[in-house]
């Protein structure tokens, strides 16, 4: 079975490539579905699009429960209710004045107790957004630059960030399918996604045109060898801080960085192994004519 998956591999890796571009594929379709929808290509928190937080240090009642309470009595506004450490709720709303939604609170709950609530504009959510996603765009253009330096070359270079852009959009669609509102702390998570998913690209691309022992399939499978090792011991840390960790922040964060790494594997192994294979190949037959 695995000298067949094997062989599979080796000889027909330009029909696998199917796989990682149909998933890319899928992965805009959703991404221009929802910007069609909602006028936005991801849900944004409150820290990305102004509005109200208000941490409640009792478990009044289940938080999907008070969500579906809360946005039938404020339909305009944008209402997500998530719990803490399983003693407290956090209620971030959009859209809604903080009158309206400590009134409600009472009325339903009567005396809050020691309650925190925190305010971001509108307008300050938006240049923060605005300015979190220059960084990425910046971030990204740096590494691409990185990535053309070491190589030198326009097509292993235009793979390695073809891989990375691949592993940003794929792991966006995702989050936006399983409804996260993605925070501050998630901007930051994609910026560590952009270093965790070239890493691997980089180490297979070096390992394969720089060189020398060995077949060109003995390189790769070195490098897939490495390359999965990476991977999966830092899959083991972020699945530990997802069921260990009661930071919403923190499991943000690993929950991006889990899906990013998993999406990267045929990003990595498929895609650009595949264009490396079909760049080299082009490469000697040009030199035998």
């Amino acid at each position: 079975m695995f000298e067949a998956l094997k062989t599979f591999y080796e000889q027909k890796y330009k029909a696998l490539m199917i796989i990682p571009f149909l998933i890319l594929l899928l992965a805009f379709a959703q991404i221009g579905v929802q910007y069609a929808q909602t006028g936005e290509f991801m849900h944004r928190g409150v820290s990305l699009k102004g509005g109200l937080s208000v941490a409640l240090p009792h478990h009044f009642m289940p938080p999907e429960q008070l969500e579906t309470l809360l946005s039938e009595k404020f339909p305009q506004g944008d209402i997500s209710v998530r719990s803490i450490a399983d003693t407290g709720l956090i209620i971030d709303a959009s859209d809604v004045s903080q009158e309206e939604l400590l009134s409600a609170l009472e009325s339903q709950f009567g005396a809050l107790g020691d309650y925190n609530i925190g305010e971001i504009g509108s307008s300050l959510g938006e240049s923060f957004f605005k300015e979190t996603f220059f960084s990425l765009l910046i971030a990204f253009l740096l590494m691409s630059l990185v990535v053309f330096i070491t190589f030198r070359s326009p097509i292993p270079s235009l793979a390695v960030i073809l891989a990375a852009f691949s592993d940003i959009v794929v792991t966006l669609a995702i989050i936006n399918v399983l409804g996260i509102k993605i925070s501050s702390a998630g901007i930051a998570a994609f910026l560590m996604l952009i270093g965790y998913s070239v890493d691997t690209d980089i180490l297979l691309s070096t390992r394969v045109l720089k060189q020398k022992e060995g077949t060109v399939m003995d390189r790769i499978y070195s490098s897939i060898k490495t390359g999965l090792s990476m991977t999966a011991t830092t899959v083991t840390a972020l699945i530990a801080g997802l069921f260990f960790s009661n930071s919403d922040t923190i499991l943000q964060i690993m929950l991006i960085l889990l899906i990013g790494l998993i999406a990267d594997l045929p990003m990595t192994w498929i895609q650009n192994t595949g264009i490396l294979r079909w760049y080299l190949e082009r490469k000697g037959a040009q030199k035998n004519e």
